[in-house]
């Protein structure tokens, strides 16, 4: 056996596994082809070796034969194979003329990941350090560190989830303020604390049992209302572009005394009223205030030289507010018609 016929033998196989229907007609029976070529070389092979050299050629031509015939082979070829999205959202309905777009292979940001990157540049720019949240925490850090202590009824506030050896899913990214002070402490402390958190909650237009949020905290000596008043405006008008009027109402958490909702102007609408707002002009925001001073103790800050405040905010409900979303579960659901609009 000449040695091209062993190497032709010994990639057959892969050949009959890897190659299309057309490939492999095209690379064994063509005019050009690789048994012709066998065939037309026969003459010059000695006579004692030519019987057991046509066995093998004809060996060879019946399994491509065979493999053509049973279509076993794995059809490669591109002109012909129709390459399907298997996680593009189809119906059993949907007709068979309408194909899935097929996205570009090196992906895409999604809108919620564009939006927090925004958001993070910003307070960088404002000097604020970045820590992220975790989705998997203790008691201690979600609830007794932040002046919840067991058995409070406050905690039906945060109803989250739980697992069977005690932990818990983050119900807010405030279960990263004990951790934040003592890893950037001492004071002066600015930073922000981006992550999901996990609410056992109905969902609806404006509420999702699974959402992003930033917390943010600033310590130092003699901060008041006034400083977090203006650094929340401040980071809402960059976020937003536009000037915006802002008011305040009682509220009530446990880890901040006093405790503050904040509301802005429209930014829509100028406080004349449309659908965003609720045709009152106005949108409750989120929830601030200055921290209590057991979570500065319990975080290694003395309350009596430091002061400090605290802000806690959706990015879900920033985004469907800058983005002009109407329901916020529409970020996860998946639709790439949706998500492709970002």
């Amino acid at each position: 056996m000449t040695h091209s016929l062993e190497n032709i033998i010994k990639n057959l196989d892969k050949d009959i596994n890897s190659l299309s229907v057309s490939e492999l007609r095209k690379k064994y029976l063509s005019k050009n082809g690789i048994l012709p070529s066998l065939f037309t070389d026969i003459k010059n092979i000695p006579s004692s070796e030519r019987k057991e050299y046509g066995q093998e050629v004809n060996s060879i031509k019946q399994r491509v034969e065979n493999a053509l015939s049973n279509n076993t082979q794995r059809d490669t070829d591109t002109s012909v194979v129709e390459k399907i999205d298997p996680t593009a959202p189809f119906d059993l309905n949907t007709s068979q003329q309408k194909k899935p777009r097929i996205l570009d292979m090196k992906g895409s940001s999604h809108v919620l990941m564009q939006e927090i990157g925004s958001i993070l540049e910003i307070f960088q720019k404002m000097g604020f350090d970045i820590l992220e949240s975790r989705q998997i925490d203790d008691d201690f850090h979600m609830f007794e560190s932040l002046n919840f202590p067991k058995g409070h009824p406050a905690r039906d506030m945060y109803d989250t989830f739980w697992t069977d050896d005690g932990l818990v899913l983050p119900a807010h990214t405030s279960t990263m303020q004990n951790r934040a002070l003592r890893k950037f402490g001492p004071p002066p402390i600015r930073v922000v604390l981006p992550g999901r958190c996990f609410r056992h909650e109905a969902t609806d237009a404006s509420h999702e049992h699974t959402f992003y949020q930033i917390e943010g905290i600033y310590v130092d000596r003699d901060i008041s209302v006034a400083n977090m008043l203006a650094t929340i405006k401040e980071y809402l008008q960059e976020y937003l572009g536009k000037e915006l009027d802002i008011k305040m109402q009682p509220a009530f958490f446990p880890f901040t005394e006093p405790d503050i909702e904040f509301i802005i102007s429209c930014p829509f609408c100028d406080k004349k009223g449309c659908s965003t707002c609720g045709y009152i002009g106005w949108i409750e925001l989120m929830g601030c205030g200055m921290i209590h001073p057991n979570v500065l103790t319990s975080g290694g800050i003395d309350p009596k030289k430091y002061t400090g405040f605290a802000w806690g905010v959706g990015i879900d409900r920033l985004t469907a507010i800058r983005r002009g979303i109407g329901d916020i579960r529409k970020l996860r659901e998946g639709d790439i018609k949706f998500l492709n609009q970002f």
